[in-house]
């Protein structure tokens, strides 16, 4: 099946040819009818599934069949989304996807100075994408009106309910008309994602694809063994032999992810660092120079990435092996998106061995070995003050996983 077949309009299908897109994602088969129908939507998938177009391309549809109502330029389409990075990324989205239209889109969040976003916003938009709390702060100051909001989505749902903004969007759903297409999406759904899904939820229609366990198909996955006073260099090594062009490195610390970047700039690869700790202009600056190709390798936490989508995105090297499995899932479904293909790379020290056969028996596969590189692993082993802060480090991300676990009442252990 193509685009084509979904009943698309030609603006449509035009600006996905402008993007070389032609044939849907399961979300975006499974998705696009039923919002072309005008029914509710319930959609359990994850990022890298393709779910912005499985939401954004009927949308922009059902707004362009129908812009003579929206004479005023009144907002008719809200999407709530937890991150920045991710508010942006949607908005880029509807733009291109919307690009042989006349619909205009705009995109709020926080971290920055409002003026020029209300500015925008007092032109006139079909289409709003905001952070929770951006939005309740321009609601509040009589700035922003959702009471001509048609279509709603509420993207990723369970991450909302991590990062603690559950009042703030049932503030944002009191405001909203009664009479509405609501659309959500969460990655997983604990029993008070299902709670609120009832709530807002009228007779929805129910998708489902990619469950956290699998690994994307399209993705070749490897492992190199190294030692940890060498994994510097083998990254070096593993970027100037393969002539990387554009490559997202996971770190496990912000600190660690500074001290990469710069050793990474000392070895004229051009890099750059992004992590909580970064100003949001900057960590914008340095994801559009990473887009552009201004940047061969962005190094990440696992907080900072969520919410990056690079698209053709061909290199992810884990730098480090996390001991929560699901995260080298996500983290290594930054490549191989909607059907693209894709490298991950990890490079593991002794001590990490029991975390990598963790991941192995959650991806039901065993990761290829990467043999000959001039960094191999010796029988060095921790001296008892590293071997005392590496158990230490492993306690406490355990002991956070479920602390995060248990707040967002998915509770398993």
């Amino acid at each position: 099946m193509n685009f084509k077949h979904l009943g698309l309009i030609d603006p449509i299908l035009q600006a996905l040819s402008d993007k070389s897109y032609t044939d849907p994602t399961p979300i975006q088969i499974q998705a696009i009818p039923v919002v072309l129908e005008g029914k509710d939507l319930l959609g359990i998938a994850q990022t890298g599934t393709g779910k912005t177009a499985a939401f954004a391309i009927p949308i922009i549809q059902r707004l362009e069949n129908d812009k003579h109502v929206n004479r005023n330029r009144k907002i008719r389409s809200l999407v709530i989304t937890p991150t920045r990075e991710l508010a942006i990324q949607i908005h880029e989205n509807f733009k291109a996807y919307s690009k042989h239209t006349d619909l205009k889109s705009n995109v709020i969040f926080g971290g920055v100075k409002q003026g020029s976003q209300v500015n925008r916003l007092k032109a006139g938009t079909d289409i709003l994408v905001a952070t929770p709390g951006r939005l309740l702060d321009l609601m509040n100051q009589k700035l922003v009106s959702i009471q001509n909001i048609e279509y709603f989505v509420l993207d990723e749902a369970d991450r909302m309910l991590d990062m603690g903004f559950i009042h703030d969007i049932k503030k944002i759903i009191q405001q909203l008309p009664i009479e509405r297409q609501t659309l959500f999406f969460s990655a997983t759904m604990p029993e008070n994602i299902v709670e609120l899904s009832r709530k807002i939820l009228k007779n929805p229609v129910r998708v489902e694809v990619s469950p956290v366990s699998t690994a994307a198909e399209t993705v070749q996955q490897f492992i190199c063994h190294t030692n940890k006073d060498l994994k510097k260099e083998l990254l070096v090594h593993l970027i100037k032999e393969r002539n990387i062009k554009q490559v997202l490195i996971f770190e496990r610390t912000k600190h660690g992810a500074d001290k990469i970047a710069r050793f990474l700039i000392k070895q004229k690869i051009k890099a750059a660092a992004i992590h909580g700790d970064k100003a949001q202009n900057h960590r914008q600056k340095v994801l559009d120079q990473f887009k552009n190709g201004e940047l061969t390798a962005l190094v990440a936490t696992d907080i900072a990435a969520r919410g990056i989508d690079i698209d053709r995105l061909q290199y992810v090297i884990n730098l480090d092996i996390p001991n929560i499995s699901e995260t080298y899932v996500h983290r290594i479904g930054r490549v191989g998106r909607a059907g693209e293909t894709g490298t991950a790379i990890s490079i593991a020290e002794p001590e990490e061995k029991g975390f990598l056969k963790d991941i192995e028996k959650l991806i039901n596969k065993k990761i290829e070995v990467l043999e000959g590189h001039p960094f191999p692993q010796t029988d060095k082993v921790m001296t008892k003050e590293e071997k005392k802060a590496f158990e230490a480090e492993k306690q406490r991300r355990k002991k956070e996983f479920f602390e995060n676990r248990k707040k967002s009442g998915n509770f398993r252990r």
